[in-house]
């Protein structure tokens, strides 16, 4: 009988259940302002994650055109923090 790890066994349950997806989501939100800053953070409405693509909503034109120049720089900082691949790509709006 191969032994698995506890870690190991509930990785492959989430995916299997389909609830990886979900709790990325919920993780990234509750760490969004650790990652990208108090600034940022303030002044992003909204952000979500579907299917690997991050959804920032904000109201502030210069943010927002940063935040586009920053976009490859977002996904490696996100992936880094959680040391597993989250976001593939991000949408400004």
């Amino acid at each position: 009988m191969a032994s698995v790890s506890v870690g190991d066994a509930l990785s492959s349950f989430l995916k299997s259940a389909r609830l990886k997806a979900r709790i990325d989501e919920i993780r990234v939100k509750g760490e969004w302002e650790k990652i990208m800053g108090n600034t940022i953070a303030k002044y992003t409405r909204d952000v979500s994650l579907k299917d690997g693509v991050l959804h920032i909503t904000t109201d502030v034109a210069p943010l927002k055109q940063e935040l586009q120049f920053g976009k490859a720089q977002i996904v490696a900082n996100i992936n880094e923090y959680f040391k597993e691949q989250v976001v593939k790509d991000v949408v400004i709006r």
